[in-house]
């Protein structure tokens, strides 16, 4: 019997062929069902907003702007939304004027962009091991060769990152990009210390190299902590983008680029080619959440709601997890990262949890190079302390069995999840 193929395929440009689903997104479909504790997505608790205090400013913008806030706007974004954006950027000390900035339909559209506007196929592109998923999807659209830097509890290794670059250099191979989460990484749920910040401004002045910042989350440290961002250390040789889709709301689909001029005018046109222009609605709403309504105050809500959940996660899982399992300690934001011993694949593994009534995201997707069989992200964000109890506990018990099981049949032998280049591994494997 043939097998029925996709009639177009020979159609499909190449960057497209070898494109795949994200390994979160397919899941959303199984971790709605409500039976199940999902550690998935790494959706913001929206419920924590002043959700009539929403209402009135979407309302306000329809009754007294609406025929400008249907109309169209201008590629690079209403000016008086990127006031407001500055002013959220100064909160962080990241140094930033109105002409820097490029207004997206959130972070993803600007790594997408980003992306477009440096890389050609086979170009490389350095990023933390591991990696936003979604970084990876951006990369890959435009075929990059990514190589991975290891990360420990300080994040990014950045003596790793030399010994890289001079290997890169050996082998003339000119680094397009380098992309890093320095606040409170997806999926690591770690931060790059102040000393290695300064490192690696350091080795972007010596190497010629072009740092895509990526900040989703620096306003979640729980303890309120900023850190200097590595635009503020080198704003030269920085692409910053950030968003307000954990701050605020990820369904305004609001984001933003900081870029010096000569980027800036290449995204615009980017822009403009893609979408023409950002949604005039959402950017005015946006605009006026951050004008008139104590903002500040709600990202401190946020942190609270984040840090009381993360405690009961980590509390979790020092009570239930077998021996040999290890996991980050986040300061901020909605991760943790685990790590299992040889002889789980976590991908493997998935439709057990899902059996078991949890679910988390297997390590393969936040890696290029198939690295991460060993490894599993948790996210805290969604589910009431009572349900994140519940799904570790859930979660323990299967390990515990499975783990069993692996001792059983191989002793102090067992084979490893997936083979991991050197370049992949660090105290977060």
């Amino acid at each position: 019997m043939r097998l029925d193929t996709d009639p177009y395929l020979s159609r499909y440009a190449e960057r497209v062929q070898g494109m795949s689903a994200s390994a979160i997104r397919a899941l959303f479909a199984l971790t709605a069902r409500p039976e199940i504790v999902s550690f998935a997505g790494g959706n913001p608790a929206v419920e924590a907003l002043d959700l009539e205090a929403a209402e009135a400013v979407a309302a306000a913008v329809v009754r007294e702007s609406g025929a400008v806030a249907l109309q169209y706007g201008i590629g690079q974004g209403r000016p008086e939304l990127r006031e407001q954006l500055v002013d959220v950027m100064a909160h962080e000390h990241v140094p930033a004027h109105v002409d820097d900035l490029v207004v997206t339909a959130g972070g993803q559209q600007a790594l997408e962009l980003i992306a477009k506007c440096f890389v050609d196929p086979g170009d490389v592109v350095i990023a933390e091991g591991p990696t936003y998923v979604g970084g990876i999807s951006a990369l890959a659209s435009h075929q990059a060769e990514v190589r991975h830097v290891p990360m420990d509890a300080e994040g990014m290794q950045v003596d790793a990152l030399e010994d890289l670059l001079l290997r890169l250099s050996q082998e003339q191979r000119r680094v397009k990009l380098l992309y890093t989460i320095p606040n409170h990484q997806n999926p690591g749920g770690v931060s790059l210390s102040l000393e290695r910040r300064q490192r690696l401004a350091e080795l972007a002045e010596r190497h010629d190299l072009l740092i895509l910042e990526d900040n989703p989350y620096g306003l979640l440290d729980f303890a309120g902590r900023i850190q200097p961002s590595i635009r503020q250390l080198v704003p030269d040789r920085v692409v910053y983008v950030g968003t307000v889709s954990k701050t605020f709301a990820p369904g305004v689909r609001t984001g933003w680029i900081a870029a010096p001029h000569p980027i800036r005018d290449k995204l615009v046109l980017l822009r403009e080619a893609a979408d023409l222009c950002p949604a005039t609605l959402t950017q005015m709403i946006v605009e006026r959440w951050l004008a008139t309504q104590p903002w500040r105050e709600q990202v401190k809500r946020f942190r609270g709601v984040y840090q009381e959940k993360a405690e009961a996660m980590l509390g979790a899982l020092a009570a239930t997890m077998p021996d040999g399992i290890t996991w980050t300690r986040p300061s901020g934001a909605f991760y943790v990262w685990m790590t299992v011993p040889a002889g789980v694949d976590t991908s493997d593994l998935l439709a057990k949890a899902i059996n078991h009534r949890v679910a988390y995201v297997p390590g393969r997707g936040f890696y290029a190079d198939g690295s991460g069989g060993d490894q599993l992200r948790l996210c805290f964000s969604q589910p009431s302390v009572e349900r994140i109890e519940e799904g570790v506990e859930r979660l323990g018990e299967l390990l515990t069995t499975e783990l069993d099981l692996v001792r059983a049949v191989y002793g102090a032998h067992a084979p490893a999840a997936a083979s991991r280049p050197e370049e992949g591994r660090g105290a977060l494997g």
